[in-house]
């Protein structure tokens, strides 16, 4: 199965990111890592071991080789829904959007875009290209299958088609976290003019879908007359969680951007302070306090800002020693990614606090004047009082 993760708004990669523990880095793709998960070779495994007696019955006399050709095969699989997860990736570079990986796991896959889509066209784009890809590879398969003679080849073709026909088809369901769910949720949006109602109504038919699949083994059971086993109960169990687990993130993450537009630097900023590096802690809180400001920057000789004072620092000095203290002592220095456009608001605030996790940064205007201090602490509170 396949599905693509967004996670945050379009941007510059801030740079290299930390591997998800349990995964290993295998390639690039367009300049996203390619990962697999240690989940991925189980679940080969499992692939070899079952397609062994196939292998044995198509090519008898391969002995252990049977298993190595398993083996082979599930890579030739995991290739193909690589091949779809690369089409995501393409079609939402092609649109501006970075993607930061591109994950192989034990259900198919999943790729890592940085943004919400921001028009129905670009979501319904971005998520309808994996299934078609998958499909065309099976379509292409089984004009191959057709050319080719009985053997190995004949066999993995087969495979090939009908596993990626049965991918294309599947992930085409209108239900989160599938890419049919993103499809759904591009054609409700573009309806209603609302994205979050979009990704409510995939997040319910994703929710539905789960319920069916649990009811999957008896349904086979009145349509083929075959009773279900033990595999089968833990497949479709494991595939509801999936999709149950998936819509209800979406639906989740839905509530809370549609919470984030009220959001703004400009109105949650605090009025600072600006005063020089050496002035002692005593006489910066002195003078904060009688100007009614909520913040204190330092500066350097030249009226440059140079760090910002930490509230949590400051409160765990005894004042006795302030006197005898720099302000700069407790203050962070204003690293890139501390200071930030005062028009900052919703998704772009949050996604950029959280490039750079920070308690205060320091908010300018686009003349690169100091409008104000941001406080994590009053965003927080801004969005606890907004739920």
């Amino acid at each position: 199965m396949s599905d693509h993760d967004p996670a945050g708004a379009p941007g510059p990669r801030p740079g290299p990111r930390p591997r998800p523990p349990g995964t290993i880095k295998v390639g690039t793709i367009a300049g996203s890592d390619v990962l697999v998960s240690s989940s991925w070779f189980l679940v080969a495994g499992l692939i070899a071991v079952l397609l062994a007696p196939v292998v044995e019955n198509v090519q008898p006399g391969l002995g252990g080789w049977k298993y190595l050709a398993g083996l082979a095969f599930a890579v030739v699989l995991y290739l193909s829904v690589l091949l779809h997860e690369a089409s995501h990736a393409l079609m939402a570079r092609r649109y501006g959007y970075p993607v930061t990986s591109i994950t192989l796991h034990f259900l198919g896959g999943m790729t890592s875009i940085e943004g919400e889509a921001r028009r129905p066209r670009q979501e319904f784009w971005i998520a309808v290209v994996g299934p078609l890809t998958s499909i065309a590879v099976g379509i292409v398969s089984l004009g191959l299958w057709l050319l080719v003679p009985d053997g190995l080849i004949d066999l993995a073709l087969a495979i090939l088609m009908g596993a990626n026909l049965l991918v294309g088809v599947l992930n085409l369901v209108p239900g989160l976290p599938l890419d049919g769910g993103r499809v759904l949720k591009a054609l409700v949006w573009g309806v209603t003019g609302d994205p979050h109602r979009g990704t409510i109504v995939a997040g319910w038919v994703g929710r539905v879908a789960a319920g069916l699949v649990l009811a999957w083994p008896i349904v086979m059971a009145e349509l083929t007359d075959t009773e279900p086993d033990l595999l089968d109960f833990v497949l479709v169990f494991v595939v509801a969680v999936f999709l149950w687990t998936g819509a209800t993130a979406a639906m989740a993450a839905a509530r809370f951007r549609r919470r984030l537009p009220r959001l703004a630097a400009r109105t949650l900023a605090r009025r600072t302070l600006e005063v020089p590096e050496e002035l002692p802690l005593a006489e910066a809180v002195r003078r904060a306090q009688d100007a009614a400001a909520g913040s204190i920057l330092t500066v350097s000789a030249d009226g440059r800002p140079t760090g910002l004072v930490n509230e949590a620092a400051l409160l765990a000095t005894p004042e006795e020693r302030r006197p005898w203290m720099a302000t700069s002592s407790v203050a962070r220095t204003l690293e890139p990614g501390l200071s930030l456009p005062a028009d900052l608001a919703g998704e772009d605030l949050v996604v950029a606090i959280s490039r750079h996790p920070a308690a205060e940064y320091l908010l300018l205007e686009p003349d690169g004047s100091v409008f104000g201090v941001l406080s994590t602490a009053d965003v927080d509170q801004a969005f606890r009082d907004q739920a």
